[in-house]
């Protein structure tokens, strides 16, 4: 008997562990770990009633048309800004590169960042930070557009994956303080790749 009770526990066990490894939905690493993060109540910028039904984020299909390969061109001699942001908090922040790549026979151009105070800690001392605006804004995505995270690259040249643009924080949760995307990083296209706006997979009680 005690045999058999130690059995079902383990059973319950397994299926549990299994059950949340299903709930992780995503079909890409990024999306999957992204999706981790908003779980985890550590780490997920989600309020409380919206983080205990979450599933999943809403995501563009992805779409290898939207990995471009930039050139990279350095601005050494910008002088630094105070970033607006959704709230008083102005960050220091310095215009890093310019990046200028073509998506679908179309020639861009986006600014890239690197904030003063990240540097500083462990593990961000290379951290670039690439905020756009595009014409989904607002219809698919969010309005107030999104980021991708980078590196200093060793050459002239850097990669976007634009399937790994996120969210700010701010589109989950207005506690949060946001930097504004310049202006200067509005992209006259749809970016159909990458996070879309929130709510589509969240079950409010």
């Amino acid at each position: 008997m005690r045999n058999l009770f130690v059995l079902c526990a383990l059973l319950i066990l397994l299926l549990s562990c299994s059950e949340k490894k299903r709930a992780i939905k995503g079909d890409t690493e990024f999306q999957r770990e992204l999706n981790a993060d908003y779980r985890d109540a550590t780490k997920s910028p989600l309020k409380d009633r919206d983080r205990k039904n979450f599933e999943g984020l809403d995501f563009f299909k992805f779409d290898s048309t939207f990995i471009v390969k930039a050139n990279f061109k350095r601005t050494p001699n910008e002088k630094t800004f105070k970033m607006k942001t959704t709230t008083d908090r102005e960050p220091i922040y310095v215009k890093y590169g310019e990046l200028t790549f073509n998506l679908k026979g179309e020639l861009f151009k986006l600014n890239i960042y690197q904030n003063q105070d990240l540097i500083e800690k462990e593990g961000f001392e290379n951290y670039l930070f690439l905020p756009f605006l595009d014409e989904t804004n607002g219809l698919e995505s969010y309005g107030g557009g999104r980021y991708i995270d980078l590196r200093i690259p060793e050459s002239d040249t850097m990669e976007i994956d634009f399937n790994t643009a996120y969210n700010p924080y701010c589109a989950y949760n207005d506690k949060y303080s946001c930097p504004i995307v310049p202006r200067k990083n509005y992209l006259k296209t749809r970016i159909e790749a990458g996070v879309k706006a929130f709510g589509v997979h969240v079950k409010r009680s």
